[in-house]
């Protein structure tokens, strides 16, 4: 008997309709791959959590910020928990594994790091961190209480180069600028650097006899009451002031009559140790007083001496990774006396806009080109003590500059 030739194959059989649970894991799986892929290389949302960028960019500002801007880095530590940076949710143990680690390398991206660019970048000293107390840096720790000390009782991680935390700030100086401020004013080169209306610093008020700040004025002015804030710090002495004020504020408290309004300026050749590189013997520099320096620039050549060498060390010896010894007054290279190296990569200058508040360049040094993260793109959602910041929704960052 012949079968019917209409009879199905079996492979022209309906095929099992999947199970409901792994129909969502499928999905699941493909939405974690694809969020990964474009985190990784396209685009990743942050959000600014101290006051540093005040007021260009301020806390519980969410933001969009663009790997492709300058190019989108390769992973240098591929083996990682996705989504999730350096740190596991509750658990807070390390979210990715040291076994497989691949050098730096970065694709093809729509331009350079420019002067005046906000970017996101891996934190320089975060190589090496206390586990649990985020708020200090063990290399300041290390030269305030000494090394033994921070080392006894705490436990010490060391992270590589793309799990380091990401800071953000304003690249004032480029490879090859040279960066100096002078009584608190920013220059580079022989040029003043580009101010903004909403940047920040410290300022000494002077009232008249019998007269205050009222609550009314302040808020008019738009000077942050928040306790945490700290804009407005009442002193000892009677009708005196600090505030940490916008440079677009500054008006409206000159017009006060009989008022005196000075920055709050650290004396020049007043070192201060806890400054980069922090070396008070060679270099009297504090935050508002600095400089000059030359940002290295990949392939120029420095000299090496007994003070030139606080400013290069962690250059060559960390982000470089040669081998470096110091011996009887000698600098000795990957085991040659030297007396001159040359930079393998570009360097960059962070500073935040909040300039009396920021822990920057100023306190740490260069960012190496392989911690450069990805360029600040625009603000999605904004939010503060009285509720959501409507006028900063959607706005590039350079239209919050203005």
């Amino acid at each position: 008997m012949r079968l019917a030739f209409w009879k199905k194959k079996d492979s022209e059989k309906p095929k099992k309709k999947k199970a409901v649970w792994r129909e969502w894991l499928d999905a699941a799986v493909f939405a974690i791959i694809a969020a990964t892929i474009i985190r990784t290389f396209f685009v990743e949302a942050y959000t600014i959590p101290t006051g540093s960028m005040e007021g260009s960019l301020l806390i519980n500002d969410y933001l969009f910020v663009s790997k492709m801007a300058y190019g989108p880095r390769v992973p240098m530590t591929p083996v990682a928990v996705p989504l999730v940076h350096n740190t596991m949710p509750i658990t807070g143990s390390e979210s990715y594994s040291k076994s497989v680690q691949w050098d730096y390398h970065r694709w093809w991206g729509f331009g350079d790091v420019e002067r005046n660019d906000v970017v996101v970048f891996n934190f320089p000293h975060g190589d090496t961190v206390i586990k649990g107390q985020p708020e200090r840096d063990y290399y300041s720790a290390c030269r305030v209480e000494g090394r033994d000390r921070v080392l006894s009782g705490n436990e010490i991680i060391v992270r590589p180069v793309d799990k380091t935390d990401n800071y953000i700030k304003r690249c004032v100086a480029v490879p090859g600028d040279v960066v100096s401020i002078k009584e608190g004013k920013l220059w580079i080169g022989n040029a003043p650097a580009q101010d903004y209306p909403h940047m920040k610093t410290s300022y000494i008020i002077q009232m008249p006899p019998g007269a205050g700040l009222s609550e009314e004025f302040l808020l008019e002015n738009d000077v942050n009451l928040d306790a945490n804030a700290n804009d407005i710090i009442s002193l000892n002495r009677a009708g005196q002031y600090v505030a940490h004020l916008q440079k677009s504020q500054i008006a409206a408290f000159k017009a006060i009559q009989g008022i005196y309004i000075e920055p709050m300026i650290d004396k020049a050749g007043e070192a201060d140790p806890s400054v980069f590189p922090f070396d008070p013997l060679h270099y009297k520099w504090n935050k508002d007083n600095y400089g000059p320096l030359t940002i290295p620039k990949k392939g120029a050549t420095v000299q090496l001496n007994d003070s030139t060498i606080a400013i290069y060390r962690r250059v060559i010896g960390v982000y470089e990774g040669n081998k470096l010894e110091e011996r009887n007054g000698q600098i000795f290279i990957n085991g040659t006396l030297a007396n001159s190296y040359t930079f393998k990569m570009n360097y960059y200058w962070m500073m935040g806009d909040n300039r009396h508040n920021s822990l920057d360049s100023r306190f740490w040094g260069f960012v190496p080109e392989n911690h450069v993260v990805g360029k600040a793109w625009f603000v999605w959602l904004s939010y503060g003590k009285d509720g959501m910041r409507w006028s900063r929704l959607l706005h590039g960052i350079h239209s919050l500059e203005d």
